[in-house]
């Protein structure tokens, strides 16, 4: 090839990227992404189910286990599980209500809630109240012992009379959540759901 012609197909290469790189520049958003989809984000996220985590899927197990441990129904364990979703987000948090809105008890005195279920200091110790499993299982002991007929309750107002809080029906919208990662923890996913990826929960044990 002469020097010429060598010329002229690097010039010609030249005007065609740079065409490239102006239709890209300029071009709208839409179109950008469209012809260009090596500059696309990456899709890869952490699985999860209902929109929790695992960090918080993990919690969900620790509630599930204590009310295994004591003897509690999957609708119980899943009462259990939405009313920490309506409480923490299954986020085992060391504040509550106080820190984060300045509520007050009723006589005026600062609220002590944290951990997952946003337990004031009467419902133990705040190293307990902080330990996933140890809460849960404040919760359902105060659930036996505060709505024995909870069966024929929904489940909202179980965790509302449990619980003791102002709304009896704020936990409501949490409740098919709760129902979509009990089934995905116990390995049995509802459709739609997937647990590629997804750490289940371990049979039955005794905990220590």
């Amino acid at each position: 090839m002469s020097v010429a012609l060598t010329a002229v197909v690097l010039l010609a290469g030249a005007v065609v990227a740079g065409a490239v790189v102006a239709h890209a520049l300029t071009a709208p958003m839409s179109d950008r992404i469209d012809s260009a989809p090596l500059f696309a984000p990456p899709t890869d996220r952490e699985p999860d189910v209902a929109g929790y985590g695992q960090e918080q899927l993990a919690h969900a197990c620790a509630i599930l286990a204590a009310g295994r441990d004591l003897g509690m129904d999957e609708r119980d364990q899943t009462i259990a599980v939405m009313t920490a979703m309506g409480e923490s987000s299954l986020r085992n948090i060391d504040y509550g209500d106080w820190e984060t809105s300045g509520v007050t008890n009723p006589d005026g005195s600062r609220t002590t809630s944290i951990g997952l279920f946003q337990q004031q200091d009467g419902w133990g110790s705040r190293e307990a109240r902080l330990d996933p499993y140890t809460a849960a299982s404040f919760f359902y002991r105060a659930m036996i012992a505060r709505v024995p007929d909870r069966t024929a309750l929904k489940p909202t107002l179980v965790a509302h009379r449990t619980q003791v809080n102002a709304d009896p029906l704020h936990y409501e919208r949490f409740w098919d959540r709760a129902v979509r990662v009990v089934a995905a923890l116990n390995a049995a996913p509802l459709p739609g759901d997937r647990i590629d990826g997804i750490t289940v929960c371990p049979a039955p044990t005794t905990h220590e």
